[in-house]
């Protein structure tokens, strides 16, 4: 049976689930508790029961929240009953002041469309037409990092990282635009995901939106830069008097099926905005989260670097590249096991929804927490160690589809899943030949979540050149 009770007060990470203690009295003492642990991080909120168990139920405050972790209901609830599931409030609250309602905020018709005009930028071919930009801009990485100290130095390797993706995003995205900076737009970024877990946590609480908290002015300025860079980068384009053919090319020519319409400018700025800021992000992360956990095992490290010199000194020549790196990208697989980049999938029930036995009703919260179900005891053998195998062909061929969702399932899997894959394994190819990265302390940073999986305190590692013989 699914455990079914109320959350008491314990130590941030560890808060089980209890029907020893009475509702009112249990969620009035966990509050404070429970609220300085979703700050810090909302996955050390979650019940311990959600890495044993394939389907827990909680209360807080009088709203229950469905975790699911078992495949086959991941399956019903995201394809099977997609229809009758809607945005979670609390998410909304967190991205819709910078991403409006695009791509990944919307629902419905809405939410249908604008995937339909955006999917022709993440079809195969165009993704292997990418792959001569992601290796030029891994490239200038690799030549900015001999040159700026070439006996090594110490780097945030996920700034290094997201400045490398961000790079590959406005080359292929918005035909290399040169006005759109990194630095400035990456800070806007840090600045507005470092004050949502406030966002989140205040829309659980079911305080009003105009509530202050810590954070909110600086985001609210993030907000404007990020919108404002990208409304100066539609209408440069306006003004060159073609729409082009990348993604804000078909942004710019999208039409209403129905009334013919151009897609309001507002939406083209949600759109535009969501692509540049959510793709960047997760790739980045799933690059520093692989160059940290290779240095944890040089013997993969080495596996790694081996397959990659038969590709030659060159990816960019070479629009294959990321098809002939199975074991790297086995190992790519893995680590976003272990930190997916997304790591949380919400939901709340527009209509009620079946979960085998139990029927959840309309206007409730059902998440599946990608995090959990990556090492949940039931589904993998040793969950918390870290195994490129289990992504050998014939053991990933065994396994559940619904047991493995770096990406999301269903109607909304993530568009640039293709994309993503190949831009990691082009820039992986063209920096771990080159460079040996090493931590400058000896444990794994703690994991934040922040809608993102991040590395807190950022991710500092020895980047030093690898002399081959």
């Amino acid at each position: 049976m699914p455990a079914v009770g109320t959350f008491r007060v314990c130590e941030p990470g560890r808060l089980p689930l209890t029907e020893a203690v009475g509702e009112a009295v249990a969620e009035a003492i966990a509050l404070p508790s429970v609220l300085v642990t979703m700050l810090g991080s909302l996955i050390e909120a979650w019940p311990r029961q959600i890495y044993t168990q394939p389907l827990v139920t909680t209360r807080f405050l009088g709203q229950r929240t469905t975790y699911v972790c078992d495949p086959g209901h991941i399956r019903s609830l995201l394809v099977d009953q997609a229809e009758a599931l809607e945005r979670e409030p609390f998410m909304l609250r967190a991205l819709a002041p910078a991403l409006g309602s695009g791509v990944l905020t919307a629902d419905g018709s809405h939410w249908r469309g604008q995937r339909r005009t955006a999917s022709p930028m993440f079809r195969p071919d165009r993704v292997r037409s990418f792959v001569p930009a992601m290796a030029r801009a891994a490239a200038a990485t690799r030549t900015r990092w001999h040159g700026a100290d070439p006996a090594g130095a110490e780097r945030d390797v996920l700034h290094e990282m997201m400045r490398t993706t961000f790079e590959v995003i406005v080359a292929t995205m918005v035909s290399g635009d040169p006005h759109l900076e990194v630095e400035p737009f990456g800070r806007a970024m840090d600045a507005y995901l470092g004050q949502t877990s406030w966002k989140i946590a205040l829309a659980m609480l079911r305080a009003p939106a105009w509530v202050p908290h810590p954070g909110a002015r600086g985001g609210a300025a993030a907000v404007r830069h990020l919108r404002g860079e990208v409304a100066r980068t539609i209408a440069r384009r306006r003004a060159r008097g073609e729409p082009g053919t990348d993604l804000l090319g078909l942004l710019l020519e999208a039409r209403d099926p129905e009334t013919g319409q151009p897609l309001p400018e507002a939406r083209v700025v949600d759109n535009l905005l969501t692509f540049v800021a959510a793709g960047h992000e997760t790739t980045a992360l799933a690059l520093a989260w692989t160059l940290r956990v290779l240095a944890e095992h040089p013997e993969v490290e080495a596996r790694v670097v081996a397959e990659m010199a038969q590709l030659g000194d060159d990816p960019a020549a070479d629009p294959e590249a990321a098809d002939r790196l199975p074991y790297t990208r086995q190992v790519l697989l893995e680590v976003m096991r272990l930190y997916p980049p997304a790591p949380l999938i919400v939901r709340r029930t527009r209509a009620p929804v079946r979960l085998g036995d139990r029927v959840v009703p309309a206007g409730q919260s059902v998440h599946v927490p990608v995090y959990a179900l990556h090492r949940h005891a039931l589904l993998w053998d040793r969950p918390e160690v870290f195994d490129p195998d289990r992504f050998a062909p014939e053991r990933a061929a065994a396994r559940d589809r619904y047991a493995y969702l770096p990406f999301g399932a269903g109607p909304r899997v993530c568009i640039g899943m293709s994309l993503a894959l190949t831009e990691c394994l082009v820039i992986l190819a063209t920096l771990l030949p080159a460079f040996r990265f090493r931590p400058v302390t000896r444990a794994m940073p703690a994991t934040q979540f922040r809608v993102t999986l991040r590395p807190k305190g950022g991710l500092t590692m020895r980047v030093e050149p690898r002399h081959v013989a």
